[in-house]
């Protein structure tokens, strides 16, 4: 029943992604409008079902791996790194401006550096503690990234796409680039789940199975790195999408990785696109003359307000439980 509630909400995202904002003029569409559906609207919806679903996946391996709940793409170095990454290639002229292959590879690049950073940082800790390590890595790749914004900050018109994320201005040539390329980190994840799943239940019990510990995790770790790049390279750095929902997809299908990789790229996808609804709602309301045609909410931006409100909720349901 509760794979049917989260099937359904999708569609009702989806739908409202479509409907809503500006351009298009319900339920009668003229030439015009057709064409601003197609190539703005549905490669815009696409583009969050993508980036979504790539972040939800990757922050539950993340969390499985290492075990910590709050192991995340944005807390381990590898958002930061893939935003980094972009923003570089752009800097020394390898990655044009609105290149999407050369987004795809710079932030991929950048991510698995990130990632890289964090495992050499606690490459003889606990598991449990790789985030805590992975956030000082996380802290330092985006003060370097400051500072290349603060030294030529003209040549970053758009670093606001990357730094909080959106999908606005998405076309299907974007899409194209990064859709084979998440589709096949998804699919390789599902099919590995069942053995990161007996590495998330202790390193003994996984040795006593017969699967190498250190090797399973690189597998689940190089899997997030993929899932969380891709969707960087395609939509930006979306804060806590890769935090918050797998704490929803665990909810939803318990501990088993079997059905909760699906449950939580499902959830993501949902996540980002809502939140895009949302941005656009809040787009349209806001406009007001000049400046608020200029105004757009970025998707990104929601994310992080209502993920802050939602991992504050699951810290206080936390500290309940273990008070009683």
């Amino acid at each position: 029943m509760r794979w049917w509630w989260a099937v359904a909400a999708l569609l009702v995202a989806a739908t409202a992604e479509l409907a809503v904002g500006r351009g298009v003029d319900w339920p009668q569409l003229d030439a015009v409008e057709q064409r601003i559906l197609v190539e703005l609207r549905l490669p815009r919806l696409v583009t969050a079902l993508l980036a979504g679903a790539g972040l939800g996946a990757a922050g539950l391996l993340m969390q499985a791996v290492l075990r910590n709940p709050l192991a995340a793409p944005e807390l381990t170095g590898v958002n930061p790194g893939a935003v980094l990454g972009v923003l570089a290639g752009i800097q020394v002229g390898l990655v044009p401006a609105d290149s999407a292959p050369g987004a795809l590879v710079a932030a991929l690049t950048g991510g698995t550096l990130g990632g890289t950073l964090m495992w050499l940082l606690a490459r003889r800790r606990a598991p449990a503690e790789v985030a805590a390590y992975g956030l000082l890595g996380s802290a330092a790749l985006a003060g370097v990234t400051t500072l290349l914004l603060a030294y030529e900050p003209s040549r970053f018109g758009n670093a606001l796409r990357w730094l909080v994320g959106t999908v606005e201005g998405r076309v299907w040539a974007h899409v194209q680039t990064a859709w084979p390329w998440l589709a096949a980190a998804l699919v390789v994840a599902w099919l590995c789940s069942a053995a990161l799943g007996v590495l998330a239940a202790g390193d003994g019990h996984a040795a006593a199975l017969g699967l190498a510990p250190r090797r399973a995790r690189a597998v689940g770790i190089a899997l997030a790195v993929a899932l969380a790049a891709g969707a960087v390279a395609l939509a930006g750095a979306l804060a806590f999408v890769g935090l918050v929902v797998p704490h929803v997809a665990r909810a939803m299908c318990g501990a088993d990785l079997r059905r909760a990789v699906p449950a939580a790229a499902l959830l993501g996808a949902t996540a980002v696109v809502g939140a895009d609804v949302l941005a656009q709602v809040l787009t349209v309301a806001v406009q007001s003359g000049s400046a608020g045609q200029r105004l757009g909410v970025p998707a990104g931006a929601v994310t992080a307000l209502l993920g802050a409100v939602a991992l504050v909720v699951v810290a206080r349901r936390s500290s309940h439980v273990e008070v009683s």
